[in-house]
């Protein structure tokens, strides 16, 4: 069954560049929209409707549009809720791993504990929440893998859990999402945790 895409996602476009036009990838001059972009274009490639799209290509607005366009997070919440509809934002919520408001400056929680709450969250989530927060990992490890052919461990000094931290977290990801979403796209995700493993080097580490 094939997806149409309405006009709301061509406003969800306009959204994601008013609220993430000034981000950059970590550690890199690229524009933050090539992902959110490619998220969405993930997700649409492994079955997403329109609404599932919307919230993968807006999937950071909670997280990352309060401190770029100075905009209470409870703001862009009402939007969200106004312009995509409840759904939408409840799978934005469900991919986002801070309660905090960065507009007014708070500090993320503690790295590991928010990683852990997160894994612990996704045991529960709905379909729609899965498929999008698989899209974007995925993404993220392409391009972490890409990177790390070019930069060696170099690389891992962008990411707060360093490299045994985050290769815990791809990987703990990777297991839950081929548990929890059973598809193609939980196994591309398996698979290049895998192969980035085996490229840094790292034995598996515990929790």
């Amino acid at each position: 069954m094939s997806t149409q895409l309405s006009p709301r996602f061509a406003e969800a476009m306009r959204y994601a560049y008013r609220w993430h036009a000034a981000q950059t990838r970590k550690g890199t001059g690229i524009p933050y929209l090539s992902h959110l972009l490619a998220v969405a274009s993930i997700a649409l490639e492994h079955g997403a409707d329109e609404d599932e799209a919307i919230a993968a290509l807006l999937h950071d607005s909670l997280e990352d549009g309060p401190r770029y366009i100075s905009e209470p997070r409870a703001q862009i919440e009402r939007e969200l809720r106004e312009h995509f509809g409840e759904r939408v934002l409840q799978i934005i919520l469900g991919c986002t791993d801070t309660d905090g408001d960065s507009s007014l400056g708070e500090p993320k929680e503690n790295w590991k504990e928010r990683k852990v709450a997160y894994l612990k969250h996704l045991e529960s989530a709905d379909a729609s929440v899965l498929l999008v927060a698989a899209a974007d990992k995925l993404h993220n490890v392409r391009c972490i893998l890409r990177d790390f052919h070019q930069l060696g461990d170099q690389l891992w000094e962008r990411f707060s859990g360093g490299k045994e931290g985050s290769l815990w977290y791809y990987r703990s990801l990777a297991e839950i999402l081929g548990r929890r979403l059973p598809s193609r796209l939980a196994v591309e995700l398996q698979e290049l945790v895998v192969e980035l493993q085996r490229a840094a080097g790292s034995e598996p580490a515990t929790a």
